[in-house]
């Protein structure tokens, strides 16, 4: 089976979990422009999270960046991410595929560029 195939399935598989965790859109009374599709954004988006590109940089068979951003934020801000994980993690869960023995925590550290060198005291920043 070619890899765009596999692509495509797994893509497919994806939105299946993710579609009835989005939010409802209520039509605008007034019209405008209608949405773009929610898969082809989602598509969009996992693109620019499994590529690391910028969003601007999307190929163009995607929605425009902007909206794919757009819409990555109003999911994020309706807690879309953190419900697909608990989905995620039940089935894993449920399938006996999930083994919490050994947990690993993965994070960028970066120096800061702005000529800090020494840390602050605890809650000396907020007075």
């Amino acid at each position: 089976m070619p890899s765009q195939c596999r692509e495509q399935q797994l893509l497919d598989a994806m939105w299946e979990r993710v579609r009835p965790l989005l939010p409802t859109r209520r039509p605008n009374p007034k019209g405008g422009r209608p949405w773009v599709d929610d898969k082809a954004c989602f598509a969009g988006i996992v693109y620019q999270l499994r590529n690391a590109c910028r969003w601007n940089h999307l190929p163009a068979y995607f929605p425009s960046g902007v909206t794919c951003w757009r819409r990555h934020r109003d999911w994020t801000a309706a807690g879309v991410w953190a419900d697909v994980h608990r989905v995620v993690v039940g089935e894993l869960a449920a399938a006996g595929r999930l083994d919490l023995r050994e947990l690993f925590l993965d994070a960028p550290f970066a120096e800061d560029r702005q000529g800090g060198r020494a840390s602050v005291a605890p809650g000396a920043a907020s007075a």
